[in-house]
């Protein structure tokens, strides 16, 4: 245990360790550096937030990092060491959870390593984030569940279920989940979902969730978008075209980054093997289906197609799957072998700069960073002003938000009447921008390293 305990802090201090150049990406500068901001200028009791970006979830990692800045200073380092005991804990969780399947203490430590080299779950690893946090919490709650600790069980989804409204839906997640490995697995009656020992652990982890909630609508009115919210057409339904190109998205995430071979495994051996009948496999299915049910549900039949990061927990119990099936097999090492490099090698797939791309779903945006300072260095040696240059998702804002180095300089949100243009391919552009930056603006600069590109562009 000790040993254990050891090496998954050192992995998780060299996890943070290698990331520290790595900045605020996507929606993290929204729920870590806008709202960790708000907490660090008014308070940790602020929760509040200026109604211009309020998205509406609780704010756990702004109070983390708003915490961290209070007693050691902002910086991006700071920030990045503030996420230790979720990595470090997310590590231990996970490889709890292999160890419920796989009995063999060499076997799981492959086992846990085929897991954890999700192409997804590394790129959160090294981002600030509250994807590792809500995952920590959610493999906690689930350990308990498998375990029989419904006291830890409470307390896990008590913490989940203030994390974001994702996290109140993961803990939703978890409540089908008991209630079909006790009906459908276990083969208990009716009877024992109405026992206290089934329902209390969900009353009391239900509560913080349920006080955030009614705080919300008492004292703001709405949860999470309001008529005039930049969410709210996020938030409509989908027409029935819209909701089949749903689906084909929903279904290229699981197989996207080299996916494709490790769930291509899962199914062919549960199909050969008739695995659905075994209890272990039973429950890891209950377990894929039952976390993601609600997520996808939403995503489904409205506009807000959610990301990668969002079916974390199903990816990560399908590669279990697969790795406990393959032990069935004489090639075992050669298949095992396969899904590893071809789970790596997905960190290495760029698609063309026209096509979409879950860029915070692999390691593929590493280069990014120092691409992106060096632009900002020949900026400045220039003369080109930030402050005048465009930018797009998630880059146009301060530069204090992105490297939380109190730099104030913001760049532009592109119109297309911008002096200068900061592109690069990790930014998914609309169709019109594209024809906009290649009709009206000419190269000045490029950085480009491995498949990343920066440009800095002029108007013509």
């Amino acid at each position: 245990m000790k040993l254990k305990a050891l090496i998954l802090f050192l992995i998780s201090v060299g996890i943070i360790a290698f990331s520290l150049d790595v900045g605020m990406f996507w929606d993290n500068v929204l729920f870590g550096s806008k709202m960790g901001n708000v907490l660090y200028a008014n308070g940790l009791s602020s929760w509040r937030m200026p109604i211009e970006f309020d998205p509406g979830h609780p704010p756990f990692l702004a109070s983390v990092l708003a915490l961290g800045w209070t007693i050691f200073g902002k910086s991006l380092a700071v920030s990045h060491w503030m996420m230790l005991p979720f990595v470090y804990g997310l590590l231990w969780q996970v490889h709890s959870f292999v160890s419920h399947f796989v009995k063999d203490s060499y076997t799981r430590i492959a086992g846990t390593v085929l897991v954890l080299i999700d192409p997804t779950l590394l790129s959160q690893l090294v981002l600030v984030n509250p994807e590792v946090i809500q995952l920590f919490f959610f493999f906690l709650a689930l350990n308990s569940l498998l375990n029989n600790k419904p006291w830890m069980k409470a307390l896990a989804l008590a913490l989940l279920g203030i994390v974001s409204f994702r996290g109140m839906m993961l803990c939703a997640g978890l409540f089908l989940i008991d209630v079909g490995l006790l009906l459908l697995v276990y083969r208990k009656s009716w009877r024992e979902l109405f026992s206290s020992e089934f329902i209390t652990p969900y009353l009391i982890g239900a509560i913080p969730a349920l006080c955030y909630v009614l705080w919300r609508l008492t004292t703001i009115g709405w949860l999470q978008t309001h008529p005039d919210s930049q969410w709210s057409e996020l938030w409509t339904f989908v027409s029935a075209k819209e909701f089949v190109r749903n689906v084909a998205v929903l279904g290229f995430t699981f197989i996207d980054f080299g996916r494709i071979l490790v769930l291509g495994f899962a199914a062919f051996a549960i199909t050969k093997l008739k695995a659905w009948r075994d209890r272990e496999i039973q429950t890891l299915l209950l377990i894929t289906f039952g976390s993601i049910l609600f997520v996808a549900i939403v995503s489904l039949v409205s506009n807000n197609t959610m990301g990668h990061r969002y079916y974390l927990t199903a990816f990560l119990t399908i590669a279990l799957i697969a790795f406990i099936l393959v032990q069935r097999f004489k090639e075992s090492n050669w298949i095992v072998t396969l899904l590893f490099f071809g789970l790596i090698a997905g960190n290495f797939i760029v698609y063309p700069k026209k096509m979409a791309q879950g860029w915070d779903a692999s390691l593929a945006h590493l280069p990014y960073w120092n691409l992106r300072h060096e632009t900002i260095k020949y900026m400045e040696q220039q003369n080109i002003p930030v402050n005048e240059t465009a930018s797009f998702f998630s880059n146009y804002t301060t530069l204090d938000n992105v490297d939380h180095n109190n730099d104030q300089r913001s760049f532009l949100r592109f119109t297309g009447n911008e002096s200068y243009v900061f592109y690069s391919n990790v930014y998914n552009l609309s169709d019109d921008e594209f024809t906009s930056l290649e009709t009206n603006y000419q190269e000045i600069k490029s950085f480009q390293n491995g498949g990343i590109t920066i440009l800095l562009l002029k108007h013509n």
